[in-house]
């Protein structure tokens, strides 16, 4: 059984700094993309950032520049730098992966939330 494990959310006040990172545990053959994914009360689930298995990454517009995705595959962890933190970037935050648990079969799973509040 994989897990995603979240933590390093926390209250920054604006301007600030804060570092996500996710673990993933189980079975685990091997991993492909992961991603952070942020939701606000009442709003959709949005992309922050993607990172593949040879460490490509993409950030939405409003995050890049400030924030930094990146992994350590040994220890099966993505993490997330936020500098510059905005009121706007107050959200549950989830780590999001492509697990395979046996040879070429990915699938998606999600971590249980971390909760970044910025206050003004």
């Amino acid at each position: 059984q994989v897990q995603l494990v979240e933590s390093g959310g926390g209250l920054v006040q604006t301007g600030g700094s804060l570092r996500l990172s996710c673990a993933a545990s189980g079975t685990i053959s091997s991993i492909y993309t992961m991603a952070w994914y942020r939701q606000a009360p009442g709003t959709q689930r949005e992309l922050v950032a993607t990172i593949t298995n040879g460490g490509s990454a993409n950030y939405a517009d409003s995050v890049k520049g400030r924030f930094t995705i990146s992994r350590d595959s040994a220890k099966n962890t993505v993490y997330l730098q936020m500098n510059s933190l905005k009121p706007e970037d107050t959200a549950v935050y989830y780590c999001n992966a492509y697990i395979a648990v046996v040879s070429f079969t990915y699938r998606p799973y999600w971590g249980q939330g971390t909760q970044v509040t910025v206050s003004s």
